[in-house]
């Protein structure tokens, strides 16, 4: 009897702590905790810690709290100009509401995936089918991702997800036409610098001409002004060598420097002498008549 008494005893204690360790839910900082009832959720515990439930009739899942990556397969989209892109890109998101999480989506990450890609495609298809091949090249420092999250909106709030970035890990051509476009794309570009260097070399010979034009302008205005002081010039050496021969005291004082300057200059070089008549205008000065 004893020893039936022991395992009854020991039975006994064994079934508590089973219960005990049933009722006992741990909850932890990276998760939620969903109780359900009969199958259905009867309350969430979001708070790290220990809380309790009944046992037997009460079980639990477990979703988690922290932001997850789920990275898309590559797809191909077309741009508004129908040039063919590849994207790879990923996304990062978390549960907001883990009862609407668990009622839309049956608490699987997997079918959450599935949503995230179908939503996330679609997205990346519309905002690039409405941008040209250039403009989506040019985006890829943000602009573009930040406008597949803003096509999305709140669309993901019914799954209780949150969507908290969109990033493009490659957007790149497809290989069977990656050469021809980039050959095109220079081919574009050297047509856009020939314009400039063009456009360059007229504005050019426009500024020369125009140059050009004002220093003739100027040079023949100076040209003018100049010949016309010295037309003033001779003019007033005309005026004072008439007003001077026209005084009889002084006629004879300037044919006598006349004579003199006329003497100097025969007397260059090395031979000093001169053989005058007498009727000379220069003998006249040194015989005084």
């Amino acid at each position: 009897m004893k020893i039936i008494k022991r395992t009854l005893l020991v039975v006994a204690a064994l079934a508590a702590a089973a219960v005990c360790a049933s009722s006992i839910v741990i909850t932890r900082e990276n998760e939620y905790s969903l109780i359900r009832q009969f199958g259905r959720i009867d309350h969430i515990v979001s708070t790290a810690g220990i809380s309790f439930k009944v046992p037997f009739i009460q079980s639990v899942d477990t979703l988690p709290k922290q932001t997850m990556l789920y990275d898309l397969l590559p797809s191909d989209v077309i741009t508004s100009d129908k040039k063919t892109m590849i994207c790879d890109s990923y996304v990062l998101w978390h549960i907001t509401d883990p009862l609407k999480f668990a009622q839309t989506l049956n608490c699987s990450i997997a079918n959450a995936e599935s949503r995230l890609d179908a939503i996330v495609y679609n997205s990346t298809k519309n905002v690039i089918s409405s941008t040209t091949q250039d403009n989506v090249i040019s985006g890829r420092n943000g602009v573009l991702s930040q406008a597949i999250v803003d096509n999305i909106g709140g669309s993901l709030d019914q799954y209780g997800i949150e969507l908290l970035a969109v990033e493009t890990k490659k957007l790149d051509l497809p290989a069977d036409n990656k050469d021809a476009v980039y050959e095109r794309m220079i081919s574009e570009r050297n047509n856009i610098a020939a314009t400039y260097t063009a456009e360059g070399s007229s504005e050019a010979q426009i500024i020369r001409n125009s140059t050009d034009k004002e220093v003739t302008v100027m040079l023949s205005e100076a040209q003018k002004d100049a010949e016309i002081l010295i037309a003033d010039g001779e003019a007033e050496y005309m005026r004072i060598l008439s007003e001077a021969y026209a005084d009889e005291s002084r006629q004879d004082f300037y044919s006598f420097v006349r004579s003199l300057d006329a003497l100097k200059i025969s007397m260059d070089g090395n031979n000093k002498t001169i053989i005058l008549s007498p009727d000379s205008p220069i003998a006249r000065i040194f015989y005084g008549n």
